[in-house]
């Protein structure tokens, strides 16, 4: 017989179990999905990407008559029933390795700056927080593979917005510009030689072992040590090699295409060496022009854009998978918002936040998806609407990281997405 005092007992019990499951089972059932990806390049498409014009193309349109509608035809792709613009034509053909998620959606940061930091950080900006980045959020959860090379790399120019925030310069990332060389800071200087750099390191050390127990800023110097013995180990050979993409077959290289292609097989080359993620911005030199922020002229020469997205994207799904990798790289194709179906007064296409696409690809999800539907203009939401810490959320769960633990910017709670849920069904 259970009396009122046992029921209450049994209940409470039950009830701290859930709690207990919901926090500390992630591979669960009633947990997060856990992905076993061990990296994730992040392609950045800096401007807004427009995705009737690449991802999610509708009936062609005319900017002459102000005809809405894509600026170039559809074709068929290897997901069937999945078309995407004719300027994809390399991509359509592996997309079975792909997801376009074509829901994404974001209010309230119609500008290029505001956009760009929360598609990186999955919040809005703080007078009080500075949030970290996802790169800097995955290289923190995951930790680091190899410490012969950076977890975390930007092949781009540096922002804020891709930066570590609260997490400090430890979950910070390696920022080059040129992939024939690597950072120009971590380069010795010709005339000192190992010889000589071990007699400068050994008088530092003995400077230092004094001043670091005695001065009240031992915090602080003990952090810029860090730096500098970081910024040591990679002046090393094994960090050095990873950019000589002169070793690559000449075959290879050039399907790769342009500069921004190379940085793609870089990104490839850092990942086999065991950089965690990797964010490569397309945004450098634009051979259109303006890159992906296209207002008036900008659209014009867009498919010399495309074509190059397609080149260099395409081949480093293909290159990844005859290195074994894709199952465990997750490619994220990401910008800060798409572009209306309608034409501005020169021709090219204004800011839109309420549905754009980004993609998905390898990573061991299960492929050959597209989620989400937007209406006939590419412009509303029709079926699953994913927000940016859903978008989030979903790279974490394919890295293993749960998008809910609660990290802390000083003694406040910050869970790693804000409340962001996963896109379950890419999770077999």
């Amino acid at each position: 017989m259970t009396t009122r005092r046992t029921f209450l007992k049994q209940t409470a019990l039950t009830g701290s179990a859930t709690a207990l499951a919901a926090n500390t089972s992630f591979a669960d059932e009633s947990g997060f999905p856990k992905g076993k990806a061990k990296h994730c390049i992040m392609i950045w498409l800096g401007g807004g990407a427009c995705q009737v014009d690449t991802w999610d193309p509708k009936a062609v349109g005319d900017p002459k008559t102000r005809k809405r509608g894509s600026a170039y035809p559809a074709i068929d792709t290897a997901i069937a029933g999945t078309q995407v613009c004719e300027h994809l034509s390399n991509c359509a053909k592996v997309l079975d390795r792909f997801n376009i998620v074509r829901t994404c959606h974001h209010k309230g940061f119609p500008d290029h700056a505001a956009a760009t930091n929360f598609v990186h950080t999955g919040r809005a900006t703080s007078g009080t927080i500075v949030y970290p980045s996802i790169g800097s959020l995955i290289t923190h959860a995951c930790g680091p593979i190899n410490n012969k090379v950076p977890a975390y790399v930007l092949i781009g120019y540096p922002n804020v917005s891709r930066g570590p925030g609260f997490l400090g310069p430890q979950a910070g990332y390696v920022y080059l510009t040129d992939t024939k060389s690597g950072p120009s800071s971590f380069t010795r200087d010709a005339n000192v030689d190992s010889a000589r750099q071990a007699r400068r390191e050994k008088l530092l050390a003995e400077l230092k072992s004094g001043y670091v127990e005695k001065n009240e800023q031992r915090d602080a110097v003990r952090d810029y040590d860090q730096a500098i013995a970081e910024a040591l180990r990679l002046s090393g050979p094994d960090f050095k090699r990873v950019f000589e993409l002169d070793q690559e077959p000449d075959d290879l290289r050039n399907s790769y295409g342009s500069e921004f292609g190379q940085r793609c097989l870089l990104a490839r080359r850092l990942c086999q060496a065991g950089t965690r993620f990797v964010e490569v911005s397309q945004n450098l030199n634009f051979i259109n022009g303006s890159g992906w922020d296209t207002h008036r002229q900008g659209q014009l020469k867009q498919h010399l854009l495309i074509q190059d997205l397609d080149k260099a994207l395409a081949t480093l799904v293909l290159d990844l998978e005859k290195h074994r990798m894709l199952d465990e790289t997750l490619i994220v194709v990401a910008t800060e918002f798409g572009r209306p179906s309608g034409w501005d007064g020169g021709g090219g296409r204004n800011h839109h936040m309420a549905s754009f696409s980004m993609v998905l690809a390898g990573g061991g999800l299960r492929n050959g998806m597209t989620i989400g539907e937007t209406d006939e203009r590419g412009e509303k939401i029709l079926d699953l609407p994913v927000s940016i810490p859903d978008f989030h959320a979903t790279i974490a769960c394919a890295m293993g990281v749960d998008p809910s633990e609660e990290l802390y910017a000083g003694e406040r709670p910050v869970p790693i997405t804000d409340h962001g849920k996963p896109i379950r069904k890419l999770f077999g």
